[in-house]
């Protein structure tokens, strides 16, 4: 994961598709009888403010933000027929137990019944003007009306005091008490962002072109297959390594390519992915992924892209290019397109770029897939810790996925590669948008493909590394590097579809990953790009993972099970999942210490660097755990036969008729 970095939320009680408690506080609030002149928007207050103290009836006193700095502001606006039809509507198509199961909306559909009204644009437009607030235009499908001001002007405007903050090491302007609205406005508004300027930026002018990224070279040994050349010595074959608690372990694989992992996911299948599209979304575009891609799959027997099988939709100009490392971006684009098209060679890839790694661009990116309405499948490598999110862009991207869920779109994201979080942020915590329960967050495994093809084990993706000793006697351990990311969400309570398969006993919570696939590095996939070598830039090869590669995976797989399906999709894919047995291998503790010894040059963008050695052991993921049934590492486990004949109904005569 990377700045919203690279990977390489329930009160409804009726409902499976749940929803954020900010949200729902603020659409309570806003369809309470108005009995004043203003209601409060609850999700515009933001929930990393610190806590009074016991006793204390206020917040310690902060300085006031500088009256004369101006702000950029969105007034998110609330669906035709309101919140609640909306989140009814997309549990319903939701529910396998539902006669609207699979009953999904064309886009067209789902704005007729849904989209903001004008009235609505039109009275939240008035208002802005009415507090001397200039109004800078309206997003697509009337989603947001948005406006600029002064900290003095929005103060007056919304009733709030901005005042100056630390959060997430950044300094920043936000309110301490929730915005208010006119009681007139209260079913046209949703929530209001900007007022806090805190940036979630996700890790990886005009259209950039993006420098070819520093090159990365895995040193020899390696093994083709799992367990393929034993490390019993160094690359010199007469230096002696030592063993690990006394096995002699393999050398790391040299990164699976897509024949390996068609035979150990899909064996014996015909499949490919054929009229199916996968949408992909990161920051920014690499400019060389097309020609780069087809290299890779020519290359290792994934086959010619077709004419139109990969393009790209891309914005009118980037942004935040010195904060979000344009060239690191590059690296996801490649890996994505890559490990999709390596498991469903035949389905169509659509990347959609974000001009920046923020938050509100990602938000304004997916709301551009789920319009287009072209691909059913969307895989997002890239999150954040939920500490950084803001309540208001939680709202925002809820929307985005509940009109995905009527429309029949499944979004998956990677869980994460900080386990859980603590080494890297210094707080458990989960991972955002990985935790909201429509979406369907993918975890990772260590996984040894063998000589046949066949997956011969999987284990949670947790790394232990060990460095060999200056005398080369020994190893010696320095702790956890990496591992998938899980756990329990402090934004959303655990939606109903968990209950009876996440244990009672675990923490409250949106429990998540949802499902796994191979995520370790040290059991990764080989990918192609042109680099920047020491000598000049061109194309070369290297081993990578991370949920990262495990998202795109599991979207190729559903990709798959579409196929299958005669092309019918299964939008929010969660409460189909959790409602079926055996669509995914359970993945347990292994009984044995498993790893594997890794070579790399010490400067890896040069092959003529000295090696290095060490151990990297596996299923040892922070404070995560991998057993039966649910765990916080692999969720139910690896997608399965079973999984790829999910079947959705056709759409129903009396369903069309009602849309």
């Amino acid at each position: 994961m990377h700045l919203r970095t690279r990977r390489a939320r329930l009160l409804v009680a009726a409902s499976t598709l749940l929803v954020p408690a900010a949200l729902l506080a603020s659409a309570q609030t806003a369809t309470a009888a108005p009995s004043t002149a203003s209601v409060s928007i609850a999700s515009t207050l933001p929930q990393w403010l610190p806590k009074p103290a016991a006793g204390a009836r206020s917040r310690v006193a902060v300085p006031k933000a500088d009256a004369k700095q101006r702000l950029a502001i969105r007034v998110y606006l609330a669906p035709k027929g309101g919140q609640a039809a909306l989140e009814q509507a997309a549990a319903a198509v939701s529910d396998p137990s539902s006669s609207s199961y699979g009953q999904f909306l064309s886009a067209p559909q789902f704005q007729a019944a849904y989209e903001p009204t004008s009235a609505s644009a039109k009275s939240v437009t008035k208002w802005l003007k009415s507090k001397h607030l200039k109004v800078t235009g309206t997003g697509a499908n009337r989603r947001w009306v948005g406006a600029s001001g002064t900290v003095a002007q929005l103060d007056k405007a919304f009733d709030v005091s901005l005042s100056k903050l630390t959060h997430d090491g950044q300094k920043v302007v936000a309110p301490t008490t929730a915005a208010q609205v006119p009681a007139s406005l209260a079913s046209s508004v949703l929530t209001v962002s900007g007022l806090d300027t805190s940036v979630a930026r996700k890790t990886h002018d005009s259209k950039p072109k993006v420098t070819p990224p520093d090159a990365f070279q895995n040193a020899r040994p390696c093994s083709v297959y799992y367990g393929q050349v034993a490390a019993k010595y160094a690359d010199d074959y007469s230096t002696a390594l030592p063993k690990f608690n006394g096995q002699t372990l393999p050398y790391a694989p040299c990164g699976y390519t897509g024949p390996q992992l068609r035979a150990a996911y899909t064996p014996g299948t015909t499949l490919s992915g054929k009229g199916v599209t996968v949408a992909i979304t990161d920051a920014y575009a690499w400019q060389l992924i097309a020609s780069d891609a087809e290299k890779y799959a020519t290359q290792h027997g994934d086959g010619h892209y077709k004419a139109g099988q990969l393009t790209q939709v891309l914005p009118k100009t980037f942004t935040d290019q010195d904060a979000c490392d344009p060239s690191g971006w590059s690296g996801e684009e490649t890996l994505d397109v890559e490990a999709v098209h390596a498991l469903a060679p035949a389905a169509n890839i659509r990347y959609y770029a974000s001009p920046s790694c923020n938050d509100d661009d990602f938000a304004d990116t997916l709301a551009k897939v789920v319009d287009e309405d072209i691909a059913k499948v969307v895989t997002n490598s890239w999150g954040g810790p939920e500490e950084a999110e803001t309540s208001d862009l939680v709202v925002a991207y809820n929307q985005v996925f509940l009109q995905g869920a009527l429309q029949g779109t499944t979004f998956l994201f990677s869980s994460g590669d900080d386990g859980d979080n603590l080494a890297s942020t210094g707080i458990k915590q989960a991972s955002s948008p990985a935790s909201n329960p429509n979406v369907t967050a993918v975890g990772g495994t260590s996984t040894g493909i063998d000589a046949s093809g066949k997956r011969i084990f999987d284990t949670g993706w947790g790394t232990v590394k060990d460095n060999l000793s200056k005398d080369g006697k020994s190893w010696s351990s320095i702790g956890f590097t990496s591992g998938a990311g899980g756990g329990f969400s402090s934004l959303f309570n655990r939606p109903a579809y968990q209950k009876g398969v996440v244990p009672s006993s675990a923490p409250a919570g949106r429990a998540f990953p949802d499902i796994a696939m191979d995520a370790d590095p040290n059991t990764g996939f080989l990918v192609g790009q042109t680099q920047t070598f020491p000598d000049y830039v061109h194309y070369g090869e290297y081993r990578i993972g991370g949920t990262s590669l495990a998202s795109p995976l599991a979207a190729a797989m559903l990709a798959l099970t579409i196929e299958h399906n005669g092309g019918r999709p299964f939008g929010a894919l969660n409460p189909r999942l959790y409602a079926t047995k055996g669509v995914a291998d359970d993945v347990v503790k292994q009984p044995t210490r498993l790893g594997v010894v890794r070579a790399d040059y010490t400067d890896p963008t040069d092959s003529s660097s000295p090696v290095i050695y060490s151990v990297r052991e596996f299923g040892r993921d922070s404070s995560l755990w991998t057993d039966k049934g649910w765990d916080p590492v692999t969720g139910i486990g690896v997608p399965n036969a079973k999984f790829l004949a999910l079947t959705t109904p056709a759409s129903s005569a009396v369903a069309a008729a009602k849309r």
